[in-house]
């Protein structure tokens, strides 16, 4: 067994390459990971070799797959996405967002999400 205290979890800030505003990532384990967002923040298009899962802690976000409408989402909330599909998400705007990310492979990175494809529902 092997408790971490919340002291001992530094927040870093990912590459502005593959996020768009301020984001704030902690480690929590291999695959899991808490990320907070500020309103507005999101991150780029992306995948996940063997999917990814969010919780949603707090705030309210919207998440997005490639060729459909985006999905509004709040504390409480679960998002599943599949094995490879392409998606993005972050915070809405006015509302600072937290999430815990459970994933496993590496993400793959791709272009950054338009300030238009962030506003269009």
């Amino acid at each position: 067994m092997k408790l971490i205290a919340a002291a001992a979890i530094a927040a870093r800030r990912p590459s502005d390459a593959d996020f768009t505003g301020q984001v704030w990532m902690e480690p929590l384990a291999s695959g899991v990971l808490r990320v907070t967002f500020a309103p507005g923040a999101r991150t780029a298009w992306h995948t996940h070799p063997q999917g990814q899962t969010l919780l949603i802690v707090s705030g309210t976000g919207l998440v997005q797959k490639r060729g459909e409408a985006a999905l509004s989402f709040a504390a409480g909330d679960v998002v599943s996405i599949g094995a490879g599909e392409e998606h993005w998400h972050g915070a809405a705007q006015g509302s600072l967002m937290t999430h815990f990310a459970l994933q496993a492979g590496e993400t793959v990175w791709l272009a950054k999400v338009t300030d238009e494809e962030y506003g269009a529902k």
